[in-house]
């Protein structure tokens, strides 16, 4: 299937909607996602939970950055899901393994949200922060691989 019936598709479902984003707010949902790192660094000594989650954050914003840059905004009942899985279609299958890392720290952030019994080990922490890292890393060289116009940095 091709992206734009992908697209189509999911606009259809009400998973995506079709809007006017301008790159200002791709270059500042970048940004955010590079503070959230930066803080997940920091905190990587003092709290784990804090950290993983930060980490997520990050991965989460620059993934709806790519989404943004197609004109489209999750809008369902489940945007981090839609998120991870639009992203990953984008990004293609040089991507496949840091999606699938991607959703595995979705499903645990989720848990850890919402169940203060999970723990959330200083290795897990530092695996989702270097994770987390990589995506920043190769999302931005993918895009100015893709349309160095879109040079985000």
């Amino acid at each position: 299937m091709n992206l734009e019936n992908y697209f189509n598709k999911l606009v259809q479902k009400g998973f995506l909607k079709r809007e006017r984003i301008g790159l200002d707010q791709v270059r500042a949902l970048m940004r955010s996602a590079e503070k959230n790192l930066s803080a997940a660094r920091k905190t990587l000594a003092i709290d784990e939970e804090t950290c993983y989650a930060m980490a997520y954050t990050g991965m989460l914003k620059i993934a709806r950055a790519i989404i943004f840059l197609h004109g489209l905004r999750p809008d369902d009942g489940q945007q981090h899901k839609t998120t991870v899985e639009v992203s990953g279609m984008i990004l293609g299958d040089k991507f496949n393994s840091l999606i699938k890392i991607f959703d595995k720290m979705r499903k645990k952030r989720n848990k850890f949200t919402y169940d203060p019994m999970t723990p959330v080990s200083k290795e897990e922490a530092r695996s989702a922060l270097v994770t987390s890292e990589e995506f920043l890393s190769k999302v931005r060289k993918h895009l100015e691989r893709t349309d160095p116009q879109k040079k985000l940095f």
